[in-house]
């Protein structure tokens, strides 16, 4: 069969076909521009850590830096992440001209090999609702971009099969093909059938294959291959779960579940409704006869297929391309997503085209006598499609119409209980995710996961004691668990018993390397243990392996200047302000320091952010007073202790702050009244029962000042200025 028309005779009904198709796909997925980010879809947007330049490096040279190991599409979301950061609009808006892109491709591809009624197989992969699940979803940006790429190196491929004669055009359109190949499986690896794909083609287009055919196509079946494999070791390695029980079926159960899905998909193609984010994870089971039935009756219509090819091989192209390209998927590989089910409407947007390209071809042929029942039949049906595809697209409007849609569907996903619980948990709604934890356990009560969420729930309500039994579940079905040896190291912490929060979190930093939580909490645990200097190294690991933790920088600053290096604590406190400038407690801090380095004009500047933050900053405000009053700046120390009493008027410190200044100008009646209520408050200060015999000697009581010079040598025998004013006093009588 000769080639159709070249691209430059059709180049302008192309651009209004193209016009057509992007506007049919953006009114269709409307709804999606306005859509929120879902299940994973933070793990796919550029984290901060990856986010500098240096993030590009770590993402093609880093395996484990980013979710999956595909470096073309986290660089894409790395660039788009420059251009319009974490807003999910920009993702959206990207995901559909992608898509609308992929539509308008596939027309040309068609038409490079003939087929009819291309437009219409177009307009078909442009509204499908099938394909909702890959366009509205952020993450399966590494489908809509993989396609681009993919349909790009097939139009190429095919313009290097139409030159037959050795030339430069034809050796740059096969380098200019491989090179696209390569992005598009490093976009996602289910591109690796390709190769197959032009060769299923290319049967079709010439009735034949020879060696000649399958050779320049060699080298495309080696990268598809070793970037097959990458992908499935990384998929054991470094997904939790993809080498669990869960994916231990045998050969026969797999060839079962192969069949099965192949009818599922092309059954939800001809009926999308409904349709399901987590659908059923079905039973496979080699001992009933009836899980045949869909293996036998697919093998029966590929049989039925290759005997009709000799009259007609588009069934039998389309049949093997729709298959070629679900191989991956099928059962034959471990997929980390069959934990939650067998299938799922994204695993099909690359062979949904080879089903949609035959029915338009068969549409067009049947209706070609009738031209105006095929173009009323054609926008009747794309504006059904188009309908559902509206309608389905508003399930991605959020997390939590995302997870309640599915479930409204599906009741029994686990999966979606346990995260619509972590959405609940994280609007500190403990007590709808409760609800939805124990649902998730009901169904399966095999999940640590769930199990440690669970606790973490019932602790936010005042529940240690349960929280404490379900962490403890946690271990026992997952007993590598550090998530949940960090968990009951922070119970036990809270309930002060800290050896066995240290073995705790000891274990959890040895389940787990980078785990900066664990690092920061085991960090503080030492350090409120009076261990500052074991804590260091604790917050310098937290912040190696999250950069951008500014409580880290501040609590590594405070333990070095407890230990006497206030420049060094200045810098940590500086860095933990620009990452986080409304951090109070880093400017109080950082105050602090300031003061004890003499920077007292600075410290006070400091303070005073720290109070139009957190204007109920008490501490701040007595620091503020104490600074006020070591500048000379009495008034305004008075109403800083002033507002620090205000909203905390039992503080026996700011009591004897406020009692010093007023001694200092003279004001000694007012001093001792202030000293006296803060030792009612607390009684055990020799320093403060100084200041009050300083007081009374200054209003003349010095019998009384006598008594509280002893009582001050009493609690602190050095107490050199005490006994100094002791000398100096008169003897009673």
């Amino acid at each position: 069969m000769k080639p159709a028309a070249g691209p430059g005779r059709r180049c302008r009904s192309w651009v209004w076909e193209c016009v057509l198709i992007f506007a049919v796909a953006l009114t269709a997925y409307a709804p999606a521009f306005h859509g929120g980010l879902v299940w994973n879809d933070s793990d796919y947007i550029t984290r901060p850590e990856l986010q500098p330049l240096g993030g590009l490096r770590r993402i093609w040279f880093e395996v484990g830096a980013t979710e999956q190991y595909y470096p073309v599409l986290h660089t894409a979301f790395w660039i788009e992440h420059r251009l319009w950061g974490d807003a999910p609009w920009g993702y959206h808006a990207l995901n559909i001209l992608l898509h609308a892109t992929s539509a308008s491709l596939l027309v040309l591809v068609l038409r490079r090999l003939s087929i009819p009624g291309a437009v219409l197989a177009g307009l078909l992969f442009a509204v499908h609702p099938i394909c909702v699940e890959s366009v509205a979803w952020i993450s399966e940006e590494k489908n809509t971009l993989s396609t681009v790429f993919y349909l790009f190196a097939a139009l190429a491929y095919l313009r290097f099969e139409g030159l037959r004669e050795r030339s430069a055009a034809r050796s740059a359109a096969y380098l200019t093909a491989t090179a696209l190949f390569v992005l598009a499986t490093l976009s996602k690896s289910v591109t690796a059938s390709l190769p197959g794909a032009l060769l299923v083609a290319i049967w079709w287009w010439r009735g034949r294959l020879s060696w000649k055919d399958v050779r320049p196509l060699v080298p495309w079946f080696f990268i598809g291959a070793t970037v097959g494999l990458f992908t499935g070791w990384v998929e054991r390695t470094y997904i939790i779960g993809a080498g669990s029980s869960e994916f231990k079926l045998d050969f026969a159960s797999r060839c079962l579940l192969a069949g099965r899905a192949v009818w599922f998909y092309f059954g939800k193609l001809l009926w999308p409704d409904p349709l399901i984010f987590f659908y059923p994870r079905w039973k496979i089971d080699p001992g009933a006869p009836w899980q045949y039935v869909p293996l036998v009756a697919a093998s029966v219509v590929l049989a039925g297929a290759w005997f009709f090819r000799l009259r007609h091989r588009g069934p039998l192209a389309a049949i093997l391309f729709f298959v070629g390209a679900l191989f991956p998927i099928l059962g034959f590989l471990n997929v980390y997503a069959f934990r939650f089910s067998f299938v799922a409407d994204h695993f099909q947007y690359l062979a949904c085209m080879g089903v949609f390209a035959a029915v338009a071809s068969g549409l067009s042929l049947w209706a070609e006598t009738l031209p105006v029942v095929r173009t009323l039949g054609a926008t009747a049906l794309l504006c059904l499609l188009g309908a559902l595809t509206w309608r389905q697209c508003h399930d991605y409007r959020d997390l939590e119409t995302f997870y309640r849609a599915t479930l409204d569907r599906n009741p029994d996903s686990w999966i979606a209980h346990n995260n619509l619980g972590n959405f609940l948990l994280a609007q500190n709604r403990a007590s709808e995710a409760i609800i939805h934890y124990r649902a998730a356990l009901g169904v399966r009560n095999d999940l640590p996961e769930t199990e440690n969420n669970l606790g973490t729930a019932l602790d936010r309500m005042g529940q240690p004691e349960e929280a404490l039994l379900h962490f403890g579940e946690a271990l026992r079905l997952r007993i590598d668990y550090p998530e949940a040896e960090y968990n009951i190291a922070n119970l036990m912490r809270e309930a002060g018993r800290v050896r066995d929060a240290a073995a705790h979190y000891q274990a959890a930093l040895r389940n787990r390397a980078n785990f900066p939580e664990a690092e920061f909490n085991f960090g503080q645990l030492l350090q409120q243990s009076g261990n500052p200097r074991e804590a260091i190294p604790h917050y310098e690991a937290a912040l190696r392996f999250k950069p951008a933790y500014p409580e880290a920088e501040n609590n590594e600053a405070l333990a070095l200047a407890v230990l006497g290096r206030p420049q060094e604590a200045i810098g940590h406190y500086r860095e933990a302000l620009r990452l986080k400038p409304d951090f109070a407690a880093a400017d109080y801090n950082l105050g602090l320091a300031l003061r004890a380095t003499g920077k007292t004009g600075e410290a006070i500047d400091r303070l005073s952010e720290a109070e139009r933050l957190q204007p109920d900053y008490a501490d701040a405000w007595d620091a503020s007073g104490i600074c006020m009053a070591e500048m000379g700046r009495a008034q305004e120390a008075m109403d800083c202790y002033g507002r620090s009493l205000k909203l905390r008027p039992n503080d026996a410190g700011v009591l004897g702050n406020l009692g010093g200044l007023l001694l200092s100008l003279g004001r000694a009646e007012e001093a001792i009244s202030m000293f006296e209520k803060s030792l009612r408050l607390q009684p055990g200060v020799p320093e403060r029962y100084f200041s009050l015999g300083v007081a009374l000697s200054k209003a003349g009581r010095k019998e009384e000042a006598l008594v509280r010079f002893k009582r001050a040598l009493e609690l602190r025998p050095d107490f050199a200025d005490a006994r100094r004013a002791l000398e100096a006093l008169p003897s009673p009588r």
